[in-house]
C-alpha cells in the first residue's frame, strides 16, 4: 500500500530542505499543542469538582428558600406574599469581565449584592410571617450562588469546547501531518538518491564513450 505523502512537491534539494523545516515546526507545535491540552485537561477537572460542590449548595440553598416560602404562602395566603414581594427593591449589581486559561477567555463575575434586614426590604413586618423573612434572605443568598455557579459552568462549556479542538488538532499532526511529511521527505529522499545514480551511470557511460573514442 502506497504510503500518503504531500502532493505537488517537487523532488529538490530545495524543497527537501523547506520539508525537513515544517517537519521541525509541525513536531514542535505537536508537543505544545499536547502540553496545552494536558493542562487545560488538569484545570477542567478541577474545576469540575468546583461545580459539582457550587449546585449542591445552590440547591439546598433554594430548597431551604421554597419551602420557607411555601409556609409563608399557608400562614399569609399567596396575595399578601406576592404584594410583600412586589414591595422588595432591586438589590444585585453584576459586573462581567474575563480572564484568560490557557488562552481561553473565560468570565469572571463580580456581584454585589445588598445584604438586607427586615425592615430595609421594603414590605412591612407587622403583617407578614417570619417564614417571608426566612424565605428571602435564603433567596437572596440563593442569587450570589447561581450567579458563581454560572461563572463556573460557563468556563467549565468553554475549557471543554477548547479541549476537544486542542484534540483534533494534536490528532490531526500526530496521524495526518507529521507522518505525510515524513513520508513526502523519505519520498524525496529516494528520488533524489536514484536520480544521483542516473546521473552517474550516464557519466559513466559518458566517460566510457570519450575513452573509446579516444583509443581509435
Amino acid at each position: 500500500m502506497a504510503q500518503d505523502t504531500i502532493e505537488g512537491i517537487n523532488p529538490t534539494r530545495m524543497e527537501l530542505l523547506n520539508l525537513k523545516n515544517r517537519e521541525k515546526l509541525a513536531v514542535k507545535g505537536h508537543s505544545l499543542l499536547k502540553e496545552k491540552r494536558d493542562a487545560l485537561i488538569m484545570e477542567f477537572f478541577e474545576i469540575l469538582d468546583r461545580v459539582k460542590g457550587s449546585r449542591e449548595k445552590t440547591e439546598e440553598k433554594l430548597k431551604e428558600a421554597y419551602e420557607n416560602l411555601t409556609e409563608a404562602q399557608v400562614i399569609m395566603g399567596d396575595l399578601s406574599v406576592q404584594k410583600a414581594a412586589l414591595a422588595v427593591k432591586e438589590s444585585v449589581d453584576v459586573k462581567i469581565e474575563s480572564r484568560s486559561i490557557m488562552g481561553v477567555i473565560v468570565p469572571v463575575v463580580d456581584s454585589k449584592i445588598d445584604s438586607k434586614t427586615v425592615v430595609t426590604r421594603g414590605y412591612g413586618f407587622s403583617d407578614t410571617s417570619v417564614k417571608l423573612d426566612e424565605a428571602a434572605k435564603k433567596f437572596e443568598e440563593s442569587i450570589a450562588l447561581i450567579i458563581e455557579l454560572g461563572e463556573i459552568e460557563k468556563t467549565i462549556h468553554l475549557l471543554a469546547a477548547e479541549i476537544e479542538s486542542t484534540k483534533r488538532r494534536v490528532n490531526a499532526l500526530e496521524h495526518i501531518m507529521v507522518p505525510k511529511i515524513k513520508n513526502t521527505v523519505k519520498s524525496i529522499e529516494m528520488r533524489l538518491q536514484e536520480m544521483e545514480r542516473e546521473t552517474f551511470v550516464q557519466l559513466k557511460m559518458i566517460k566510457s564513450s570519450i575513452d573509446a573514442n579516444s583509443q581509435i
